[in-house]
């Protein structure tokens, strides 16, 4: 189920003119592995960031976790530190890099944030993680820590150009602040948010903050499409519902957003060999056809056009020096045959439940 979901999602975002991606696995029940995932990512071909993440504070503890879904913390370690020997690659253009990634502040302890933050600075790995994503976050930050989330982050190490955090919608100007002067990178996941209801994340106040933020679609619990694309256009149109302020004039532009989408991942993800299209960059390179009807009348700035106009999927995918998607199709992928055998397992998670 984990390989057949992960390429089911890959092939989605692929379509969508995403290159590189990185997933948040945090629960493994019934022997399933982190390697399971990044198999299929290699069958794929496309460059991804495996998160080794984790539950270990349960239900009775007070945390999230169902207690039957939680991990003891001395595993929690060894596994990710037999990952980041296994498969990690330090290496420019790299195609797989794995980072420590605990669920969040209220599904593991103090001492394993702090601990996994250790590791990755011994290894030379990132770290990932859920932070402020809503105001229930935020109160329990304050009630079981005393701290706002950004506070309680920095106590435990997790502030650097090492580290991203998922979402960050409700950080306040103090903790933007904290952020920005500790290069800290946040993933803004718009689709998600609204779909929840968590509210909207302040994303140009964070830029103007120093704050490197780039695009997620979130998984498919909290957005029913991982495109890319759409998820550009939502950012800039989701943007301008928030007031212009003295440090944010003007409105986000589809520049602005296609560079959030771009460049911006690649920064928060660590990574200054990909993102753009230069001398010594990754052979990464989609191309959509913007002659058809969704782009009908919008040919005087076609990039624009791109985000403005409703998302399309790619006529070409190249990953890495190799084209995955040529003229829309897969080139080494039945589309048709994964997405049958990604229903059959659904409708089997289903009947179980």
């Amino acid at each position: 189920m984990v390989q057949v979901s992960t390429r089911t999602a890959m092939a989605e975002l692929l379509l969508s003119g995403c290159t590189t991606t990185s997933d948040h696995l945090y629960i493994f029940p019934n022997g399933c592995r982190l390697d399971d995932q990044i198999e299929a990512a290699f069958a794929m071909g496309m460059r991804f960031h495996a998160c080794r993440g984790a539950m270990s504070v349960g239900e009775s503890k007070g945390g999230l976790p169902p207690d039957a879904l939680v991990e003891r913390e001395a595993d929690i370690l060894k596994d990710t530190q037999r990952l980041i020997e296994m498969y990690h690659d330090p290496e420019p253009l790299a195609m797989l890099r794995v980072a420590g990634a605990p669920c969040s502040p209220f599904s593991v302890s103090r001492e394993l944030m702090r601990n996994m933050a250790a590791l990755a600075r011994a290894t030379g790995t990132m770290l990932h993680t859920h932070l402020a994503e809503n105001d229930h976050d935020v109160s329990y930050s304050r009630e079981r820590f005393g701290q706002t989330p950004a506070e309680y982050a920095e106590g435990l190490d997790w502030l650097g150009a090492d580290v991203w955090h998922a979402h960050c919608v409700k950080l306040d100007a103090d903790g933007m602040a904290r952020f920005g002067r500790t290069h800290t990178g946040v993933a803004h996941c718009p689709c998600s948010n609204m779909r929840l209801a968590s509210g909207i994340a302040p994303v140009r106040q964070m830029q103007a903050s120093g704050i490197r933020v780039g695009l997620g679609v979130d998984g498919s619990a909290s957005n029913d499409g991982a495109s890319m694309l759409g998820e550009t256009r939502q950012a800039m149109l989701l943007s301008r519902l928030l007031p212009e302020t003295p440090q944010t004039p003007g409105m986000m532009s589809a520049r602005d957003a296609l560079a959030l989408a771009t460049r911006g991942g690649a920064a928060v993800l660590g990574r200054d060999d990909i993102g753009q299209l230069a001398v010594g960059m990754a052979a990464d390179i989609v191309a959509f056809d913007v002659r058809g009807l969704a782009h009908a009348g919008a040919q005087t700035d076609p990039v624009a056009a791109l985000v403005f106009c409703s998302p399309t999927q790619v006529s070409m995918s190249m990953v890495n020096g190799n084209i995955l998607v040529q003229d829309g199709y897969f080139s080494r992928l039945d589309l048709h045959e994964l997405v049958g055998r990604h229903n059959a397992l659904a409708a089997r998670l289903c009947a179980g439940a």
